[in-house]
């Protein structure tokens, strides 16, 4: 079977651009706060 590009795990997409890791930095809460006044449905991953 042929493999499939970039495959991901969900563990390190969470772990770098999940809520709790933006909240963790002054700039993550910058661009949460960014996602808010723009309308964003989904703030974080």
């Amino acid at each position: 079977m042929t493999q499939r590009t970039l495959g991901g795990t969900n563990r390190k997409q969470k772990r770098k651009s999940g809520f709790r890791a933006r909240m963790r930095t002054s700039n993550g809460k910058r661009v949460v706060q960014a996602r808010r006044k723009k309308g964003r449905h989904r703030l974080a991953v």
